[in-house]
């Protein structure tokens, strides 16, 4: 593991040296550290950094990375915001000063053109079936939580949202947000903390622990249908809430999604509902984690005449995998299969950086990939079975959208 340490103002900065690279990269993340009332602030205020400084125009922002080739990007999560640059070794300073005067000095510039560019935008996704299907999935197995603010929440909302919103948003999370920044790449690690503290050591303190907030909860299922007149397919979403990274089924979920629909071509739903059966145009699983919660989810998009013999097949799939032992040899593919696809988006500086500030901010630590592989390797058949009996139970969401 590499350096870690904290600034002056208490944010978490990890430091790795990957030496002989060209590029370095460096994250900031903020935490969300409140229930967000008014779906839509935040999302807007991530599209603004690039609209200007009080020192830089747009135009000039934009003219200024792309002769430098810097990379920057801000982007709104569940849980945090993000900011990263990435850049060549010798634009180290150059790239850390603008991205200091977008932090610090943002004016959220064309903040109606951006507001108006967001509504168009999640008119046209929302136009798509599937992100339609998603968009109701998650608004109800997280409804009454800010983690169900989805595209149409957004959309329903956006007109209320004033510039003071987004700014007193931000000022809210630099102000009372946990901080870490991850630097991965080929500088000297005191040179990198000195400029560090230089630049970003007087923002507001880190607070050292993330609040206890309300979880998501599902008292009862759901079952959600949208009509949808010009289809010629339907889909399927079908849902539970779970464990989070941090509970102790993690390990046991990360593989059951790995069996039943997230490895593609030799997962049992692919294998099932599409290969033998002919069901599916599409068909998987996902298991989807925020800080205060997580749920896990299986999907397929089929023919409309198709709809209840694939939701026979969703419930015998989860039948077998709650009564029938995994055998070691499927296990073993599954391990192999995820600590392989861990490995392949942990290959460059910025995948790194990006894992390390992740995992910090969510509160599991930035050593959370190193613990949790060991208790990977040792889940057994029983503990997939078991997991699969916790969780598949009657408090599910269903969404079924069809012509």
């Amino acid at each position: 593991m590499s350096n870690i340490c904290k600034l002056n103002n208490n944010t978490d900065f990890a430091y790795k040296r990957n030496v002989n690279t060209p590029r370095i990269a460096l994250y900031l993340n903020m935490s969300i550290n409140g229930m967000i009332t008014d779906a839509g602030v935040n999302s807007l205020m991530v599209r603004l950094f690039m609209q200007g400084t009080k020192s830089r125009t747009a135009q000039q922002l934009s003219e200024e990375l792309d002769k430098y080739a810097i990379e920057f990007t801000s982007e709104l999560k569940l849980d945090y915001i993000k900011f990263k640059f990435v850049c060549l070794n010798e634009d180290f300073e150059k790239a850390l000063e603008i991205f200091t005067d977008i932090i610090k000095n943002t004016t959220f510039e064309d903040f109606e053109k951006e507001k108006a560019k967001l509504e168009g935008e999640i008119i046209a996704e929302l136009d798509s079936a599937r992100a339609k299907v998603i968009d109701s999935y998650y608004k109800n197995i997280y409804e009454n939580h800010s983690y169900g603010h989805t595209n149409t929440v957004i959309l329903e909302n956006l007109k209320n949202v004033k510039k003071d919103d987004v700014i007193n948003s931000y000022k809210t999370i630099l102000d009372n947000s946990k901080k870490v920044i991850t630097f991965v790449g080929d500088l000297d690690f005191d040179y990198v903390k000195n400029k560090l503290e230089d630049c970003l050591g007087d923002l507001p303190a880190s607070v050292s622990e993330l609040p206890e907030l309300k979880e998501p909860e599902l008292k009862k299922s759901k079952n959600v249908e949208i009509i949808q007149e010009d289809l010629n397919q339907a889909h399927i979403l079908k849902g539970w809430l779970v464990d989070s990274a941090d509970g102790k089924d993690y390990p046991a979920l990360s593989l059951l999604n790995i069996i039943l629909g997230a490895s593609g071509l030799s997962s049992r739903l692919f294998l099932e509902l599409r290969d033998k059966k002919g069901l599916a145009y599409v068909v998987r699983s996902a298991y989807d984690i925020a800080r205060l919660g997580a749920n896990f989810s299986i999907y397929i998009a089929t023919e409309p005449k198709n709809i209840e013999t694939s939701l026979k097949g969703f419930e015998e799939e989860i039948r077998k995998i709650k009564t029938e032992l995994v055998d070691e040899e499927e296990l073993e593919n599954a391990k192999n299969n995820l600590l392989g696809k861990w490995a392949f988006i942990s290959e460059t500086n910025s995948q790194q950086a990006n894992w390390l500030a992740h995992y910090e901010i969510m509160g599991f630590g930035f050593d959370f990939k190193d613990n949790i592989i060991e208790k990977i390797k040792a889940v057994t058949p029983q503990d997939i079975m078991n997991c699969a009996n916790k969780y598949f139970n009657d408090k599910y969401v269903l969404t079924v959208l069809k012509p």
